[in-house]
């Protein structure tokens, strides 16, 4: 008889043994530039749909696997490709969904990466590309636990398993509620694992506990009819430049901090966190200084942000003497745990209508609105994958927040509410995501890869009841 013991070090081997031909899957999927962003071409997130579902068909493990889309609501558009499978659970067991998208940022300017975006290039112990880490490292980290898992316990076990991997999460997953509604059924678990996040560092693991929530929105500042020449008028007519820099600089303080009446703080503990930590992990120059108030990282999990992420003006090469008659720009705000974001835009627009300058016209476009999340950490499925991290990795795991937003996360909250959600992942403080240079570190991979399959291996001896 095969003990629980014996299954857990054929699993370890059979993870050890899968990661070179999971690490050569993951450099074929980087190979693909699946940029579901509006304007790119929409060909290379279908391929990377169907290359990721022939991975999941060759597990030999599911009952069903498709390609699905669902509407964008409020539009006649469709969203981008997911890859859906499901196995039902057998013998009173939980099933347990796994989550991951394999969409991916654009590239931005290549003359800043070092390697070819989407040629995967090994340098230094990680793995180079776009999407190689964020996210195509979290479905292939799924992939290869299964794999491990069928290997160490044979394809018969009784474990419900669904995969959903994401065609347009990068993207904002504007399709994403529609689809959880559509494939209900399908997706239903009792346990959902988000990976999607990061770790404390390379070499230890975390489980991702808060998450900040984010507006977005295109702001048009108005001063001018027409444009006009700025030495015939300058000194007496307020140009569009000059409204948006005084009514933008109004979002901060003397620190940093935001200055906005309405956003919301967050009070909890953090742990030790350095300023040279910051430096080297952000890459802070020397002379630049942080911004904001309190622990660093109550500034990066609890506390509101404002970012001034695209700004449409004239350019440097083609400047002339002339009154902008307007400009847009495009704020990114980040809501602390436990504000709506509809309630965080609504106290920003608020406070920039009433501090315009010069009566200047503002118009409001482009609303995007993504809840923050909190995970009630009592559940048994918490302690599971803490046991399976701390196995896995061989240190303790850490519980953090995180200072960027999965704003689907509410549309699994509010669909599947009795669903325990547990949101990992294989980044590390160095990843880079959304960055020239985003890389994977290999060693970080192989700990994900094996914790994962440890924690399917203890689901699968749990009674869905306990």
């Amino acid at each position: 008889m095969t003990t629980d013991l014996s299954r857990q070090d054929a699993v370890r081997e059979a993870a050890a043994s899968g990661i070179p031909s999971a690490l050569a899957d993951l450099g074929a999927l980087v190979r693909i530039p699946s940029i579901a962003f509006p304007g790119f071409d929409e060909e290379p997130v279908q391929r990377s749909a169907e290359a990721v579902a022939d991975l999941v068909r060759g597990l030999g493990l599911f009952e069903t696997v498709e390609i699905r889309r669902a509407a964008v609501p409020g539009t006649s558009e469709q969203g981008q490709p997911a890859v859906l499978a499901t196995r039902a659970a057998r013998n009173g067991r939980p099933t347990i969904l796994l989550y991951a998208h394999h969409d991916v940022q654009p590239v931005g300017d290549e003359g800043l990466w070092e390697s070819p975006p989407f040629e995967p290039t090994l340098r230094g112990g990680r793995l180079y590309g776009r999407g190689a880490a964020d996210d195509k490292a979290g479905v292939m980290a799924h992939v290869a636990a299964l794999r491990a898992l069928k290997e160490a316990v044979g394809d018969d076990f009784d474990l419900g398993v669904a995969l959903f991997f994401e065609g347009e999460e990068e993207a904002g997953s504007k399709s994403f509620a529609q689809f959880l509604s559509d494939n209900a059924d399908a997706l239903r678990a009792d346990v959902i694992v988000v990976a999607d996040s990061g770790n404390w560092d390379a070499k230890t693991p975390a489980l991702t506990v808060s998450l900040r929530g984010n507006t977005r929105f295109t702001m048009r500042v108005k001063t001018l009819e027409h444009a006009s020449h700025s030495g015939m008028f300058g000194g007496a007519v307020p140009d569009a430049m000059m409204a948006t820099v005084k009514l933008l600089a109004t979002l901060w303080d003397e620190d940093g901090a935001v200055a906005v009446e309405g956003l919301t703080e967050r009070t909890a503990e953090t742990p030790p966190y350095s300023e040279e930590t910051l430096r080297d992990e952000a890459g802070l120059p020397a002379g630049v200084s942080p911004i904001g108030r309190g622990t660093i990282l109550s500034r990066i999990w609890n506390k509101p942000s404002i970012t001034v992420t695209g700004i449409d003006a004239p350019s440097v090469v083609n400047a002339s003497n002339t009154l902008s008659p307007e400009i847009s720009v495009v704020i990114s705000a980040r809501v602390a745990p436990g504000q709506r974001a509809r309630d965080a835009y609504a106290a920003i627009e608020a406070h920039l209508r009433a501090h315009a300058p010069f009566g200047a016209e503002l118009a409001f476009t482009d609303q995007d609105f993504g809840d923050a999340f909190l995970v009630d950490t009592t559940g048994w499925a918490v302690a599971t994958a803490r046991e399976a991290l701390r196995e896995g990795y061989g240190v303790e795991s850490v519980d953090i927040g995180v200072g960027g937003s999965i704003p689907f996360i509410a549309d699994l909250v509010r669909e599947f509410p009795g669903a325990q959600i547990l949101v990992t992942g294989v980044e590390d403080p160095h990843a880079r995501a959304h960055s020239p240079n985003e890389s994977l570190h290999l060693d970080t991979f192989r700990n994900a890869v094996l914790s994962e399959a440890l924690l399917l291996e203890k689901l699968d001896r749990r009674d869905s009841g306990e």
